[in-house]
């Protein structure tokens, strides 16, 4: 429940603060993260790649659809990490995913196209992400 609470102020948060405005049908989906940092490299060197390199790149290869890491501040989540993906919509989502969750054809020459800031991050550490999908009602 802590988390749906969570989740929750962190999208309102979001909208109200990227000036994106949050509507009806929108699907949002939530990437609670892990990481595993190489040694040397420090939080801030992962998260600034991630909000400079990472999103912006991510966001020239998937038109239409924004990406945002949340950090939490404080409660039982306290510097934990969520990777924010929001779509305008179901429909918008299935343009680059199957039904089955598999990627399409043009998820898989986005991917393509971003392979060189991959092999970049991999030199930071690894991460991994369980994720929930959001419809705004």
């Amino acid at each position: 429940m802590r988390k749906v609470i969570l989740t929750a102020a962190m999208i309102i948060f979001a909208g109200i603060t990227f000036g994106q405005p949050l509507k009806k049908g929108n699907l949002i989906c939530m990437h609670y993260m892990t990481f595993n940092l190489n040694p040397g490299v420090t939080m801030d060197q992962y998260k600034d790649f991630f909000v400079n390199k990472y999103i912006p790149e991510s966001e020239k290869q998937f038109p239409g659809v924004k990406n945002y890491l949340l950090e939490g501040l404080s409660g039982k989540n306290e510097h934990e990490y969520t990777f924010m993906v929001i779509f305008d919509s179901e429909k918008e989502k299935e343009k680059y995913y199957n039904a089955d969750g598999s990627a399409t054809v043009l998820k898989k020459e986005a991917d393509e196209k971003l392979k060189p800031i991959m092999e970049e991050f991999s030199k930071l550490g690894t991460m991994s992400a369980k994720y929930v999908g959001w419809v705004i009602q």
